[in-house]
This record gives C-alpha cells, structure tokens and sequence, in this order.
C-alpha cells in the first residue's frame, strides 16, 4: 500500500522526513491520503517550519526504515484531522543548510545482481538515503 509521508529537501542528499516526538521515540505519520498530508504540511509551514513536500512511498519501505532508525510509526487514516502538536522542538536533529554529503569517485550503484538481491554498495546507499531522512 502506497502511504504518504513529508519530506523537507525531497530528492537531494539531504533529506528530511517529518517525525513527531513522543515520550518513548520520534514517529513517523504515514497518511493513507495525499490531502491529508498536504494539509498537515501546510499546518507546519504555519508553525514556521520549512516548506514540506509530500512523497509516496511504500508503507512498508517506511516501516523499514523506522524500524532500523528506531522510530515508531503511525498510519494516519484517510480523512483523519490531524494536527500538528502546539509545541515543537527547539532544535532538530535535521539541519536544513547542510551541504550534502559527497559521492566517493568509483561509488559502486549497481541495483542489484541476478537472482534480485542488492549489492552491499546498493545497501549502503539506501541506507545513507534513509539516515538523511532523520
């Protein structure tokens, strides 16, 4: 199933996705509607957050990732009126104006070999992409 999430800086090495901190861990909100999520993202930028952009991704590539990042996740229902908490934090662990991080000369990208696994170099790269979201 296709979910929704916001992405700050989608498509470049420094990525950032959205989490709302709770006691226990950061969650990610996967919105099963793109309005929804596109509303939620104009809510932030009221919060004077950056522009968000909304990006569909697998739910189960997110569930991935925030599982071996150590975030929890929430699937938003679709016409479920979420808002953004009141309160944010002073300072996250994303930072907005960082360079992105250069490629290594000769950085193997091949997707994947016969049988359908990845190559380690294809690995490592998803994960790079995945630790840029946070």
């Amino acid at each position: 199933m296709v979910v929704y999430v916001l992405l700050f800086n989608a498509r470049t090495e420094n990525e950032g996705i959205h989490t709302l901190r709770t006691p226990d861990q950061d969650v990610v909100l996967m919105f099963e509607n793109e309005d929804d999520a596109t509303r939620f993202g104009l809510m932030l930028e009221a919060q004077d957050f950056p522009e968000a952009t909304v990006e569909a991704i697998e739910q189960s590539e997110v569930e991935e990732f925030c599982e071996g990042a150590g975030y929890g996740y929430k699937l938003v229902p679709e016409g479920s009126l979420t808002v953004p908490p009141d309160q944010n934090v002073d300072r996250t662990d994303w930072d907005p104006n960082q360079p992105p991080d250069p490629q290594p000369d000769g950085a193997d990208t091949a997707a994947s070999d016969s049988s359908g696994d990845m190559s380690q170099a294809e690995l490592d790269r998803i994960r790079r992409q995945l630790e840029n979201l946070l």
